[in-house]
């Protein structure tokens, strides 16, 4: 028993002494362990860096001799010397002042966003996403809202502040933030985050605004080797993630290209950086000839996202220029661009705005102006362009006035470029993309430096039933300046062109719409001595129902109601005013609800209204309708007198027009003969 014990005590010191052993190794285990993870570099960490890339030598030096952390530091130097100082601005969507002192809004974003209170979209606001940041709150059901979060859009303005101040507190929070982002959003996280996290046209944002935000960071005492790693890493898999994911049509896959290029422009030491410029570069080249019509057009139909293809085309072009690529675009890509600009100046109002078809909505003019300098940079022998980029001091006015992009199917008729001009311009198109509406005739008049008829915007993009049914609103026909049948929306736009036409004394556009199931909207406008117009609509085909042309005015027009004569007239204190009259019989004038959205999420209310008269199955509905600009104390008083010949059905319109007595004569064939 004696010797049992012994063996025992033995064994149990021997035990003890083994335990000891193992917590000694585990502690020392977890201590290297723990200063592993907090240099966080090894071999792996450096997969994606080419480093045979020129003034990467003393990285491959330290790599190659696996001293990681020697590596690490090394290629923060490079990117301190490379970056620092040097944002590269170039990119963006808006562009940012440097040189100036920091803008108030600006420091307050990047205050804010100190304490994790983001405006993610304008038209709501700062929301709080909480002291540990909720990438997944969603406070107002609105995609926007949630897409816009994984923009990030909160982080150049923080660079801005830091750049300004040098206080650290910016780079800190920073850090923590985009620490956190990658956290928490990794791709697959679940179907759902991956469509606002992971969206393309976010990640490709993300991926552009980070060029410059590092750039500003990259001196901060607390980017280390080990965040800049990580840094490179998440910008590697965001930037390669787009390879295989572009949206596959419309402005995103342009913005999205553009951006990849960008990105291997930028970040030319990483070993995919030249498969992202050629992918960017070939997806533009390829898709410049697809998006952009023969008159220079961009096929969504919206003016605004038209602007902006011309952008993304031009920034494009000036990120390959960095990288010397810029031979691999044709001489036609820049030709398509300057087409594109001409065609925008088409549809430029003298105050820099053009008609909110589509989802479009108004823009201050510097911002237009900027856009215009920038474009005429690049063609500096374009004496239109740079007229309207020096605001008329230089370059050439325009030497045309009337004029129609007839693919696109949008027409201006105008008398002048100047603020007193009398300009209106019309949609008649094929069928857009997504940014496109049910709005085949609406148009917009400016007169004398006011637009007595802006479209109605679009308001919100799209969310919840609740959002898209504001949406919906906006995009009615009823809220566009055009023909309905029973207030349904429009189910065709498809218009086809039967006459542009333009001389001195009269302006002539007829066009025919496939509205709906057996009904025809054809509508012809007419320009008269470049002071009026005279709008003949006919509703033709088999389809019964009640026939409504409809029309807004702004906001502030303060209009009177003449029922009797089926007229309406704005009240404008200063004289400029406009008179709407449909001189067919037997049609009612009724009021409506009207809206305009200028900018995003914001909308006012306005008068409305529309000529209406029931159309059985077996005659065609005509209205005709003068418009009617005025500056006199009173509305003149206007009437016309059908004249021998005179035949809508066949075209051939022969009017004697009176306005306060004095008359004129109109007689025109509004159809091109048939060949």
């Amino acid at each position: 028993m004696a010797k049992n014990s012994d063996d025992h005590i033995r064994l149990k010191d021997k035990m003890q002494i083994n335990l000891k052993s193992y917590l000694i190794t585990s502690l020392f285990i977890l201590l290297f362990s723990g200063a592993m993870a907090q240099t966080g570099l090894h071999e792996e960490s450096f997969k994606h860096i080419n480093l045979d890339y020129p003034g990467l030598e003393k990285v491959k030096t330290a790599f190659n001799n696996r001293k990681y952390e020697d590596a690490g530091k090394a290629l923060l130097t490079y990117y301190r010397k490379k970056l620092a100082g040097k944002p590269d601005l170039s990119n963006l969507e808006i562009p940012v002042d440097t040189n100036g002192a920091l803008a108030i809004k600006t420091q307050e974003i990047a205050d804010k966003a100190l304490l994790h209170q983001f405006k993610t979209q304008e038209a709501y606001g700062y929301f709080d996403f909480g002291k540990d940041i909720d990438w997944q709150l969603w406070p107002i059901k609105d995609n926007e809202v949630r897409w816009q979060l994984h923009r990030v859009k909160w982080w150049l303005p923080m660079a801005l502040a830091y750049r300004g101040t040098k206080d650290e507190k910016y780079a800190k929070e920073w850090i923590l933030q985009l620490e956190g982002w990658i956290k928490k959003n990794p791709l697959g996280l679940s179907a759902d985050n991956d469509n606002f996290a992971w969206r393309p046209l976010e990640v490709s944002d993300r991926i552009q605004s980070l060029v410059p935000i590092i750039s500003i960071f990259i001196t901060s005492s607390n980017v280390t080797p080990e965040f800049l790693i990580n840094f490179l890493n998440s910008y590697h898999q965001q930037a390669n993630y787009l390879l295989s994911n572009y949206a596959d049509q419309g402005n995103h896959r342009l913005f999205e290209a553009q951006r990849t290029l960008f990105a291997g422009a930028s970040f030319p030491e990483f070993k995919n950086a030249s498969k992202w410029r050629k992918s960017g570069i070939t997806i533009l080249n390829t898709e410049i000839v697809k998006q952009v019509y023969p008159d220079g057009l961009q096929y969504e139909l919206s003016p605004v996202y038209h602007a902006g293809a011309i952008d993304i085309f031009v920034n494009a072009f000036k990120g390959a220029q960095k990288a010397n690529l810029d031979s691999e675009f044709p001489p036609s890509y820049k030709q398509t661009i300057e087409k594109m600009v001409m065609a925008f100046i088409n549809i430029t109002f003298p105050n820099y705005n053009q008609p909110m078809f589509g989802d479009s909505w108004w823009k201050e003019k510097e911002f237009r102006l900027r856009q215009f300098q920038s474009w005429s940079a690049m063609f500096p022998d374009n004496p239109f362009i740079n007229y309207f980029a020096s605001e008329g001091k230089t370059g050439q006015k325009p030497n045309w006035l009337s004029r129609g992009l007839t693919t696109a199917g949008f027409y201006t008729f105008r008398n002048g470029w100047e603020t007193g001009s009398t300009i209106l311009m019309l949609k008649a198109s094929p069928p857009g993309e997504f940014h496109a509406q049910p709005d085949n005739g609406t148009f917009e008049l400016w007169v004398k430096g006011r637009n007595f008829t802006p479209d109605a915007g679009c308001f919100v993009y799209s969310g919840n039933d609740e959002i898209m049914k504001k949406r919906n609103w906006f995009r009615q026909t009823t809220v566009h300046s055009t023909l309905t049948l029973d207030n349904q929306n429009m189910v065709i736009t498809q218009a086809a062109l039967q006459k542009w036409e333009t001389s001195k004394t009269l302006d002539v556009l007829t066009y025919t719409n496939p509205s709906y199931k057996d009904l025809n909207h054809c509508r012809s406008v007419l320009f008269i001595d470049q002071k009026y117009f005279l709008i003949v609509d006919q509703a033709i085909g088999r389809a019964a129902g009640n026939i409504g042309i409809h029309y807004q005015l702004k906001e502030d027009s303060q209009p009177r109601f003449d029922q009797g004569n089926r007229l309406v007239t704005t009240n404008y204190p200063d004289g400029n005013n406009l008179l709407i009259q449909c001189l067919s019989p037997k049609i009612n004038l009724k009021q409506e609800e009207g809206k305009v959205s200028y900018e995003y999420g914001k909308e006012l209310s306005r008068p409305a209204f529309a000529f209406e008269a029931p159309k059985s199955s077996n005659e065609t509905s005509i209205f005709l309708t003068i418009v009617y600009p005025y500056s006199d104390s009173r509305a003149p008083k206007i009437n016309v007198i059908e004249n021998n010949g005179n035949n809508y059905q066949t075209g051939q319109i022969n009017l004697t027009i009176s306005v306060n007595g004095e008359k004129r004569n109109i007689s025109v064939m509004l159809k091109n003969k048939a060949r």
